[in-house]
C-alpha cells in the first residue's frame, strides 16, 4: 500500500477518516493525499492553476480554505508523515473518483454520518456512490477509533467463485497488518444452508489462497445485516470487509436493503471492494 486518498470537509467524520489514514500510513509507510472540494462563483478557476482571481471574496475564501486544510493536516499528521493536499472545484463524487485514479490510490478512506434520513441524503449519498462505483478499495468510518488496531477482520461473503478477486484484495490488506481473518457466511431463515455444505464451500473457495490466521464461521440470524453486526460485535472485530457490485451497492453479495441497513447500523469501519 503506497497511496491513501482522504476526502475532507472538516467535519467530525472526516477527522475520523484522517486519524485512521494517519495510523494506516504509519504502519505501511504510505503517502496520504487530502482532498477538499469547494464551490465558487462562475469565472473562478482552480486554485492550483492560477493565483489571480477576479472576485476578491473568492480570493479570500480560497485563502481561508487553504489555511483550514493546512491546519487540518497539522492536527492529524506528524511532521515526518508524507502528506499532500488538493483543493478542487469538482463536485465531490466525480472529484474523488477522478483524483483517486489520477494519483493511482491504493485505498480511499471516507468519513460518513448517515444516522438520519437528512444526513444520509446530504452526506451518506456521496459515500454510497463512491462505495458503489470505485474501482479502488474504500474504508468507510463513522466514529472515532481511539485505540486503532486491525487485529481481527471479518470478511462476510457468499463465497462464490466470482468473488475471488475481491478476496485477494482483502488479503493484501489483511496481510499488511498481520491480522486474523474471520470468514463469515450468514444463514437466515429464508436462505438457509446446511453447515457442513457451507463449510466445504468456504474451504473450496480459500484453498488456492495463502491465508493468514483465520477461522471459518457460519452464523445464524434473522437477517444478513443483523448477523454481520452481531457476529462482529461478539468477535470484537476491528473492521468488516464486504464485496460490492457497481449496479446496486453491495447487492452482489446481499440485497440493496441489506446494504442500506448495514451502512446505517454498523459503527465499525467497513472495507468495501468492488467486484
Amino acid at each position: 500500500m503506497k497511496k491513501i486518498l482522504v476526502p475532507i470537509d472538516f467535519s467530525k467524520p472526516s477527522e475520523y477518516a484522517a486519524k485512521m489514514a494517519a495510523k494506516i500510513a504509519k504502519k505501511t509507510n504510505a503517502a496520504v493525499y487530502l482532498i477538499h472540494f469547494i464551490e465558487l462563483p462562475s469565472g473562478v478557476i482552480d486554485i492550483a492553476s492560477s493565483s489571480t482571481f477576479s472576485i476578491p471574496e473568492s480570493m479570500l475564501y480560497l485563502r481561508k480554505t487553504k489555511e483550514k486544510v493546512l491546519e487540518f493536516k497539522k492536527s492529524f499528521f506528524s511532521e515526518d508523515s508524507t502528506v499532500e493536499y488538493f483543493i478542487k472545484l469538482n463536485p465531490p463524487f466525480e472529484g474523488i473518483k477522478k483524483y483517486a485514479e489520477k494519483i493511482n490510490a491504493d485505498l480511499i478512506i471516507m468519513g460518513s454520518k448517515g444516522h438520519s434520513e437528512f444526513e444520509e441524503i446530504m452526506i451518506g449519498s456521496n459515500t454510497e456512490k463512491i462505495v458503489r462505483s470505485s474501482k479502488i478499495p474504500v474504508i468507510v468510518i463513522k466514529k472515532d477509533i481511539k485505540k486503532f488496531k486491525l487485529n481481527n477482520l471479518v470478511f462476510a461473503s457468499n463465497f462464490k467463485k466470482e468473488n475471488k478477486e475481491v478476496f485477494q484484495k482483502f488479503l493484501d490488506f489483511a496481510n499488511a497488518f498481520d491480522s486474523k481473518v474471520h470468514l463469515l457466511k450468514i444463514n437466515t431463515p429464508s436462505h438457509f444452508e446446511i453447515t457442513r455444505n457451507t463449510v466445504q464451500k468456504i474451504k473450496d473457495f480459500i484453498k488456492d489462497f495463502n491465508l493468514p490466521k483465520h477461522s471459518i464461521n457460519i452464523y445464524n440470524d434473522t437477517s444478513v445485516e443483523k448477523g454481520i453486526i452481531n457476529f462482529s460485535r461478539e468477535k470484537k472485530a476491528d473492521l468488516i470487509a464486504l464485496g460490492t457490485h457497481g449496479r446496486s451497492g453491495i447487492s452482489h453479495l446481499f440485497t440493496a436493503s441489506v446494504t442500506k441497513n448495514l451502512s446505517k447500523k454498523a459503527l465499525k469501519p467497513m472495507l468495501t471492494i468492488k467486484v
